[in-house]
């Protein structure tokens, strides 16, 4: 026996598959789009009211929903491994789409150049991650390396790996970023005294240390365009 609120029970044209079958994706709400993902709900709850649940436990927040783990996802009544595993691969379809509309600037100008070059790397992280953009003369984009991964409240970046990786590569000047899952782009101390040190480093190699960049999923915070880098 079907619940009362299963959606089979509604009218055909209000049931997310059939509705985007007939007027297309774009007219399903965020709730509709994750009930096709679990397909079911539970005993008490159709797929959109479970979806709904699910988006409120989050703020409905979609950024807030990728980062969701398959333990926290399966808190939900109806949600087992296999509907959780099905959320967080399209949230990373959703992201990797993203990934490759972004169209790589040749040329490095401005710190929305680094940002829109960079951002596919940061978001929705949950850790600290330190990346490094090598440039040559003209400021082209001739690499773009991890340097360090870590926890919650930061990452270790290790300035003789990242010269020996710049000195490899042959670069003329490097770009660093990395983010803050926090969300707050305030420098650290830490921060601004490994700026400081990869800076006056660099310039006994001849090597320019251009910008530092500290992302959140919201924005990002640029030392050169704050006046910090040589303050």
């Amino acid at each position: 026996m079907q619940p009362i609120n299963s959606i089979k029970s509604w009218a055909e044209d209000d049931r997310p598959r059939e509705k985007l079958k007939q007027k297309g994706r774009s007219v399903l709400s965020d709730a509709e789009l994750v009930a096709i993902l679990l397909g079911s709900g539970n005993r008490q709850l159709s797929a959109v009211d479970l979806a709904k649940l699910i988006l409120r436990s989050v703020d409905n927040d979609l950024s807030k929903l990728s980062k969701l783990s398959i333990a926290q996802l399966t808190k939900f009544k109806g949600v087992g491994d296999a509907k959780a595993i099905g959320v967080m691969a399209s949230m990373e379809l959703a992201r990797r789409t993203q990934l490759f509309r972004e169209s790589k600037p040749e040329k490095i100008s401005t710190s929305k150049h680094v940002y829109s070059l960079l951002k596919q790397y940061f978001l929705d992280l949950t850790h600290e991650e330190f990346y490094v953009v090598f440039l040559d003369r003209a400021n082209h984009v001739l690499k773009t390396e991890q340097i360090s991964k870590g926890g919650l409240s930061g990452t270790v970046a290790d300035g003789k790996i990242i010269f020996r990786k710049a000195l490899e590569t042959k670069c003329s000047a490097i770009i660093l970023a990395h983010n803050h899952p926090s969300g707050n782009l305030k420098p650290s101390e830490t921060d601004l005294r490994l700026t400081k040190s990869l800076i006056e480093f660099g310039q006994l190699i001849d090597l320019q240390v251009l910008d530092h960049l500290i992302f959140s999923d919201n924005g990002y915070f640029s030392f050169a365009d704050e006046g910090v880098l040589n303050s």
